[in-house]
């Protein structure tokens, strides 16, 4: 039996983000749960209506990229209060051409870490709006904003006991709310 395929957008364009290396350790954790498909936005124009005739060739690859997901994983970073303006221009991108909205009836969940004290509390709740304006249905527990510290995550390594045992809670719950 095929494992669920998850699509994973990052709302940070650095390579080295937290946010990006959350998602790898979120990855490794559900290995053997899921198939982690990483779905880059670094590349998308930004939104224009006026290329709603002839749509850029990397808006389609990911809106294709996102239809092929069985569910998706948006891990976000916060920036001034609020999702960056890329993950804002990817949501953007998927729901268009009018008609053609590639995220509507999409699972969700949404997670994201910051070294404010809030984590990325703010952001999730913006983003959390966004996905239900386009059809897409979260997972509304547990909420993962983490604070991050260092030597939480290495690589795709979860040294800290605590946070493990958390996101392993989190893949657990998201695994079942998508059965």
């Amino acid at each position: 039996m095929a494992l669920p395929r998850i699509g994973i957008i990052v709302g940070s364009l650095r390579r080295a983000s937290l946010n990006r290396q959350l998602a790898q350790a979120v990855a490794g954790l559900g290995e053997g749960r899921f198939d982690f498909d990483f779905i880059e936005i670094g590349e998308l124009p930004p939104y224009n209506q006026d290329d709603d005739d002839n749509f850029p060739a990397a808006a389609l690859r990911f809106k294709q990229q996102v239809e092929a997901a069985d569910a998706l994983l948006f891990v976000t970073p916060e920036y001034n209060r609020s999702v960056p303006g890329v993950l804002k221009n990817a949501i953007d991108i998927g729901t268009r051409p009018a008609g053609s909205n590639s995220f509507a009836g999409k699972h969700a969940a949404v997670i994201g870490t910051s070294p404010g004290a809030h984590g990325t509390v703010s952001a999730q709740q913006h983003l959390r709006n966004v996905l239900a304006a386009v059809g897409v249905a979260v997972l509304p527990q547990p909420e993962i904003a983490i604070q991050y510290r260092e030597g939480q995550i290495e690589g795709d390594q979860v040294p800290d006991e605590r946070l493990r045992k958390f996101l392993l809670l989190f893949l657990d719950r998201f695994e079942a709310w998508l059965r």
